[in-house]
């Protein structure tokens, strides 16, 4: 265990100490409970044991056993209402844990939370330890760290004063101070070796489980949620995928097998060692005791005290190493939910937004570049452009050519790796966030719709305006579709989180991305590609229809496909990461340049549809 995972490990306790008191004193206190019983047994067994070496009377003894069983009694009521409490809270560690993670996540930059170590950091976090979490496993070690040292100062108890009354009435070398010291030190020594032992076998298991075993298991779950929905089901029956997933989880299971071998006679190799190491100081702790016993100078008592604390000890020392690797595994996951807690937030802005009844802003892009996390090459690259944002504006050019990017940074998903965005002439960081993303209403080309009632989906909140929503929906097309539902706006979407969700066709979902970008009422109003795996005819209903969806608002359409957007007032034209051109459809066709050529390349498509033509031709 190194000093920094030991660190982490005692900030965390610190942490929960501060935050959860009640749960960390039940924790220890279970902890000394369970570690202290069984040395309680001893103590009592020895105590009748000497009673009856010394002739005591029947009533003493069993005076002395009652009281023994009240003892008993009281250290397992007390332990019982602290395991219970324990139990009780620990069914809401997890929660306590991946809450603040995700509430980290949402206050950190998109561009950090797109990172893929910052991801991985987090994943670890978050499903290393499933059932309880780092919390919870910090806490467990609590509880075995405390029984395990309550044992040894314990033992040390019950062992040191018969021990200090042999020496006194020792005769010679034999029963000495010295003798019982080499003895006690011998023994020590045995256990030390089989705790750091048994620490480094756990290390190796556990370090070997991350590497191999984990990934397998991400996979595996992987491969389970390949058949536990309708969804997936369907593609793997119709594209006849089903002996590939069966050859590629039967290569997984072979390999998780293998490694469970590794791990079996690993395990077998420590229990061994540690069995027959312990059973060493076992046979010293007999070999010692009967003679100190035989010459008369402990008592059968302490006899027999001697050799349970001894016992007790080296099973002790066993769960010791074990503990002491669970802190230090658990102090490693303790680094990294400690590091991700402690990511640097953004320097949000104060300023709000200018309030404008035309909802017309002014934007300009100024030598802006930007690359994505972990790479090298320029998604956006020392582009430079001003507009005022009038009715439609398109952004087009071949896919990966920094349409999406644009937006994302226009949004304030990223911020510029260099160069500035300002609107209304202030730099976009400098206004309050959440009054800055609401000025837009997206529909991403991966657009995420939630397991969510339909009103939710909507309005993105658990109550949401009547009149507002059934507008939105009737603009969207949605009408007839929400009033079918059994529950109208009520109605769960999905089967994610209720039996009775009710699935929507892929269009009904596209329609309702749509209605949630109108319900927003934002100042701009874009669409991202949502459409890009439809046919040109298809998109273009899409887009015109959506353009009657916005009405007056401020609208940006994305596409690769260029008849979609020939409506549009302003184009910009973007490749590999550049502002190459910019215009209306007309001079941008009427000239050489990127536009024409792309224009040139799919006119093709569009011509096969002579009615899809004349609605390009003439779409307002």
């Amino acid at each position: 265990m190194s000093r920094k995972e030991l660190g982490a490990y005692v900030r965390l306790t610190g942490i929960l100490l501060g935050r959860m008191p009640a749960m960390v004193i039940a924790c220890v206190l279970e902890g000394l409970l369970s570690g202290v019983t069984p040395m309680v047994y001893v103590f009592l067994t020895s105590a009748v044991l000497d009673g009856v070496s010394r002739g005591e009377s029947a009533e003493s003894l069993i005076g002395r056993a009652l009281v023994g069983i009240l003892v008993m009694f009281l250290i397992h009521a007390l332990y019982g209402v602290s395991e219970r409490m324990v139990n009780r809270r620990l069914e809401y560690i997890l929660e306590q844990q991946n809450r603040p993670v995700s509430e980290k996540s949402m206050q950190l930059l998109f561009e950090t939370l797109d990172n893929p170590d910052i991801r991985r950091e987090r994943d670890a976090i978050t499903g290393r330890f499933s059932r309880f979490g780092v919390l919870g496993m910090v806490l467990d070690g609590i509880i075995h760290l405390c029984a395990n040292l309550i044992v040894i100062v314990s033992a040390c108890v019950l062992v040191v004063p018969p021990l200090r009354g042999a020496a006194a009435l020792a005769v010679g070398f034999p029963g000495s101070y010295a003798c019982t010291f080499l003895f006690l030190l011998l023994i020590l020594l045995i256990c030390i070796a089989n705790t750091h032992f048994v620490h480094r076998e756990y290390r190796t298991m556990s370090e070997k489980y991350d590497a191999d075993i984990a990934p397998l298991d991400t996979v595996r779950k992987y491969y389970l949620r390949l058949f536990a929905t309708t969804d997936t089901q369907k593609d793997i029956r119709v594209n006849g995928l089903e002996k590939t997933v069966e050859r590629e989880v039967k290569r997984n299971r072979e390999a998780f097998g293998r490694l469970r071998k590794w791990f079996l006679s690993r395990n077998l190799r420590r229990g061994t060692c540690f069995q027959g190491i312990a059973n060493l100081a076992m046979i010293l702790a007999y070999l010692f005791s009967a003679w100190y016993g035989f010459m008369g100078l402990i008592t059968l008592g302490s006899v027999v005290r001697f050799i349970e604390s001894v016992r007790h000890v080296s099973e002790c020392m066993f769960r010791l190493g074990d503990s002491l690797s669970q802190i230090g595994y658990s102090g490693m996951y303790a680094i990294k939910l400690l590091d991700f807690m402690e990511l640097d937030l953004p320097r949000e802005g104060t300023i709000p937004v200018e309030k404008r009844q035309d909802d017309r802003f002014s934007v300009s892009f100024e030598h802006v570049y930007f690359r994505y996390p972990g790479r090298e090459d320029w998604a956006l690259e020392d582009v430079t452009v001003q507009f005022e944002i009038g009715e439609r504006m398109a952004l087009v050019g071949r896919n990966g050519s920094g349409k999406t990017t644009f937006i994302k940074l226009l949004c304030g998903l990223y911020e510029v790796t260099s160069g500035v965005i300002r609107v209304n002439g202030i730099d976009i960081r400098k206004y309050d966030p959440k009054e800055y993303m609401a000025l837009f209403g997206v529909v991403f080309q991966d657009f995420c719709l939630p397991d969510f009632r339909l009103g939710e989906i909507v309005s993105c909140e658990e109550g949401w305006e009547e009149e507002r929503l059934r507008d939105a929906v009737s603009r969207a097309g949605l009408t007839a579709r929400m009033e079918s539902l059994h529950r109208g706006a009520d109605t769960p979407i999905g089967k994610g989180f209720y039996g009775e969700g009710e699935n929507l066709s892929g269009g009904e979902r596209q329609k309702l991305a749509m209605a949630r970008a109108v319900y927003r009422n934002a100042a701009f109003v874009i669409l991202d590609e949502p459409t890009a795996a439809l046919d040109p005819e298809a998109e273009c209903q899409v887009f015109s229809g959506f353009d009657r969806m916005v009405g007056r608002k401020t609208a940006l359409y994305i596409s690769h496909r260029l008849a979609s957007c020939r409506f549009c007032e302003d184009i910009l034209v973007f490749d590999r990461g550049r502002l190459v051109q910019r215009g209306s459809h007309e001079e941008l066709s009427g000239k050489n340049g990127l536009y024409r050529e792309m224009w040139t390349a799919q006119a093709r498509y569009y011509e096969s549809s002579q009615e899809f033509s004349d609605k390009a031709r003439t779409m307002p």
